[in-house]
């Protein structure tokens, strides 16, 4: 794991989990303006992922992701500082999937883009999920054009050799399983400030289930951002400095509500 202190005082941790696929360099840009807005900031990849593992294909248990995020937030927790947990796609859809077990001492939680209902499936997928072995491969076939709109993105991450978006069919399975055990629970989280955003050209999935998600919780303060125009990868977009200035808005207030001075 790593940790990225605050130029100055420090006044909150955010703990940033990535989508599925990728790793925490695609969040250099984010990590250094949450360091300039002074938030200490706690990342890793998730297991499997990143260069470390030197996987190619996914067939992790999500069990581990679900024990790897909660270390994560574990090991934030340890400054004594105000914690923000920022989730996005897959990231987003763990930590939601800890919230409905149990509670986390957390100041307020970032999900952006929350996987909660695939548009872009695997095509083997498309009507044959109960007849592939679990060992068959599958490839989703995520793109970076499909997640950005940045052509500098294009440029940066053409070669990235530790973004990898083949898996094994019973991954997939479980991934399914885990979107539908969110959206089917009844009882909702506990009481914390919960942002959710989300691009209006999102082509990984379908939005509308990350408001219906939101809106079925019982919270007294939620907040939700759809952004026109914007892909899945809300910070990798053009309008990313836009984005930023948004969240740290919302983490701004909640810890002037926590009577901290910002």
């Amino acid at each position: 794991m790593w940790k990225w202190e605050a130029e100055g005082q420090p006044k909150a941790v955010v703990v940033i989990i990535h989508n599925a696929y990728e790793h925490h360099r695609r969040y250099a840009w984010l990590i250094q303006m949450l360091r300039n807005g002074g938030f200490h900031v706690v990342t890793s990849d998730l297991p499997g992922h990143g260069s470390e593992s030197g996987r190619r294909i996914h067939d992790e248990p999500f069990k581990s992701y679900v024990d790897h995020v909660k270390k994560m937030i574990d090991i934030a927790l340890m400054d004594n500082l105000p914690l923000f947990v920022l989730g996005h796609g897959l990231g987003a859809t763990i930590v939601m999937h800890i919230l409905q077990r149990e509670k986390l001492e957390c100041a307020g939680f970032i999900f952006s883009s929350p996987w909660l209902s695939m548009n872009h499936q695997p095509s083997k997928f498309k009507g044959m999920l109960t007849k592939l072995s679990s060992s068959m491969k599958v490839n989703h076939d995520i793109t970076i054009e499909m997640l950005t709109r940045n052509y500098d993105m294009y440029i940066e991450f053409q070669n990235d050799r530790n973004y990898s978006s083949v898996v094994f069919a019973s991954w997939y399975r479980e991934l399914l399983a885990m979107m539908k055990s969110i959206m089917t629970h009844e009882e909702s989280i506990f009481d914390v400030p919960v942002l959710v955003h989300t691009g209006e050209h999102d082509k990984i999935t379908d939005i509308s289930y990350g408001k219906s998600w939101l809106l079925n919780q019982h919270l007294s303060e939620f907040h939700y951002k759809e952004w026109k125009r914007l892909y899945h990868d809300l910070y990798q977009e053009p309008e990313r400095e836009e984005v930023y200035l948004y969240i740290e808005s919302f983490m701004n207030n909640v810890l002037r509500s926590l009577g901290y001075i910002v």
